[in-house]
């Protein structure tokens, strides 16, 4: 999806589960979790307003938050084990020849009562997910060795999808949200507007009523930058291993918080029931919870999250500029001057560690072991490197000369309001100056890093796409041409779905662009693993970003709630257990 990949927030409900419905929550007594009951609020801190309540139409990892808790897909991850398992469909059946996909749909509702069918998959899937004008749609997965998957309804609660040819990672795509057809219809070609017509569905002015999900919690409200309400959905289809209805809690309110240190004093004064942190925050709130604080500070190795990268654009304004960040052997002097074990210990405080090149090396299913690859900071090495490209300070201004009269400097485009991107930016600042390139830090809003990636209008930048367990996910960031590879957007197609300018890829780029096409094929796990090792280290070779860490995923939580388990990120609706209120 196009959607950020890197959510995480707090956990309240869970994924695992018997193929039934309503589905129950097992299985989770050895961790010494007991059954809830039902009450309480929680609330969490969102880093800006959400732009839209419609989760397809608009890029935006806010509403990404609140929207798992709002929304079901066909089948959903159990982040404890990886593993796919039933959600809105109670069980599916895959052809043979692995081109046809059947579902069978649980008895579900929506949050207003009417019944969850076949005609709602299916109109998600055909108008919205695969619409090419969808702005968060996924319209380049849909279409598979050259053809749109056909999706079709067989009864009220059975839905078939026919591949042109077989699609391995095809099932972590029923992931996808599944949209209210009786809400949204008109909006859509089906019912004679315009293609582009459903990114204008529940702006943030909506009736809450309006927006109907199957998710664990509704919407109740949203006061313009300062809130959004969710209310617990009557209608929701699990219940715990009692058969009590979930979620337990009543009641879910996000405070929109731009400045983390503000996230972080009003967890303190008890305004937040829970956190996310980064490593430099660790110390202070570990200690206070030492010394008797009502919360527990936890942490975890990351698959998911969101590693930080440096990125250079293969397609700069300046045609000077261009030229040169589209030479791999310019950022390879550039990786040799990021100082990845500073970073780690000074901006993450030590709860980081190296990271691995579009996988996470924790991810032990796929990871290549790219470590060697990533070399050491040598500023001396990094200053040969730039000698050897003819980039030398011929005018004695400290600053490097890229040709007669022009210097060796660019803007590093971050988000000023992060919690770690400002002194990232520093470090890479001083240390690129000390070797006579000069760049210019240019702040912006973090919510606004990948749309202005996306626009082309930008140099350096410092920004983070998440990990997923399956390498075919990520392949709209990886796979040259895709819709997210925007440090070189001159490979992407002119519409989606057609071909991107191959001809126009650099011998690397060509080679990775086969590999994701022959991986997205294969059905033979051992042939998937050989195809993505040759891609890990051909991006390690070549760099088309410059990977700089993998930080923990460290979070924070009031003792006044139970069965909390922070575990690979914590993500709404997906953890093994329901959060309860405990008072």
């Amino acid at each position: 999806m196009k959607h950020g990949s890197h959510i995480l927030l707090a956990t309240l409900l869970l994924s695992g589960g018997a193929l039934a419905a309503p589905k129950k929550v097992t299985g989770y007594e050895s961790l010494g979790i007991t059954a809830g009951k039902a009450g309480g609020t929680f609330t969490l801190a969102l880093g800006d307003s959400p732009q839209s309540f419609f989760y397809y139409g608009v890029i935006d990892n806010n509403l990404g938050l609140v929207a798992q808790q709002l929304f079901d897909g066909l089948v959903e991850f159990n982040y404890q084990t990886y593993k796919i398992e039933p959600a809105l469909a109670e069980s599916w059946t895959i052809s043979p020849d692995g081109r046809v996909y059947t579902f069978k749909l649980r008895d579900a509702k929506w949050s207003d009562g009417r019944n969850v069918t076949a005609d709602d998959v299916v109109f998600t899937y055909d108008q919205i997910i695969a619409n090419p004008e969808a702005r968060a749609g996924d319209a380049a997965n849909f279409n598979i060795g050259g053809q749109r998957v056909k999706f079709e309804k067989v009864d009220e609660r059975t839905v078939r999808m026919t591949l042109a040819r077989p699609s391995p990672a095809f099932l972590l795509q029923m992931r996808s949200f599944i949209m209210p057809k009786h809400k949204l219809a008109r909006l859509s070609q089906e019912g004679g507007a315009k293609a582009a017509d459903i990114n204008n569905a529940w702006p943030t002015n909506t009736n809450p009523e309006e927006v109907v999900g199957t998710g664990p919690f509704k919407l109740a409200g949203y006061t313009a930058g300062q809130k959004v309400s969710l209310v617990k959905n009557p209608n929701y289809w699990k219940v715990d291993a009692r058969g009590t209805k979930l979620p337990y809690l009543d009641r879910l309110e996000f405070l929109i918080i731009r400045d983390p240190q503000a996230q972080v004093a009003q967890f303190l004064a008890g305004n937040l029931n829970q956190i996310n942190i980064t490593g430099a925050q660790f110390p202070d709130l570990k200690q206070k919870e030492v010394a008797g604080a009502p919360f527990k500070v936890m942490r975890s190795t990351a698959l998911f999250g969101s590693p930080p990268f440096v990125a250079f654009n293969f397609d700069a304004k300046d045609p000077a500029l261009a030229k040169v960040f589209s030479d791999t052997k310019f950022r390879k002097a550039m990786q040799s001057a990021m100082n990845r074990e500073r970073i780690i210990d000074t901006v993450y405080n030590g709860l980081a560690s190296l990271p691995g090149h579009g996988i996470a090396p924790v991810n032990t299913e796929w990871y290549a072991n790219t470590k060697p690859q990533l070399g050491s900071f040598d500023l001396k090495a990094a200053a040969t490197q730039l000698d050897a490209l003819g980039f030398k300070d011929t005018d004695g201004d400290g600053v490097r000369n890229i040709a007669r009269g022009k210097n060796l400097e660019f803007d590093l485009t971050y988000g000023t309001d992060s919690s770690v991107y400002p002194a990232m930016a520093t470090i890479i600042q001083n240390d690129l100056k000390s070797i006579g390139v000069k760049v210019n830090l240019k702040g912006i809003l973090s919510s606004r890093l990948l749309s202005t990636g996306m626009s082309g209008d930008w140099e350096m930048i410092l920004h983070a796409l998440g990990d997923q367990p399956d390498p075919e996910l990520r392949k709209p960031i990886w796979q040259p041409g895709g819709a997210l590879y925007y440090w070189h957007r001159s490979l992407q197609p002119a519409k989606d779905g057609e071909t991107p300018k191959v001809a126009s890829m650099q011998p690397w780029e060509k080679q990775i662009y086969d590999i994701f096409n022959e991986a997205g094929t294969t059905t033979e796990k051992g042939k998937r693993k050989a195809l993505y090792t040759r891609w890990q280290l051909l991006f390690a070779q070549n760099l088309p970003v410059i990977p700089l860490a993998k930080p923990e995923n460290i979070g924070a939580i009031s003792n006044e709630y139970g069965n909390y388990i922070y575990n690979l990120g914590v993500i709404p609706g997906y953890n093994p257990v329901p959060l309860i209120f405990k008072k």
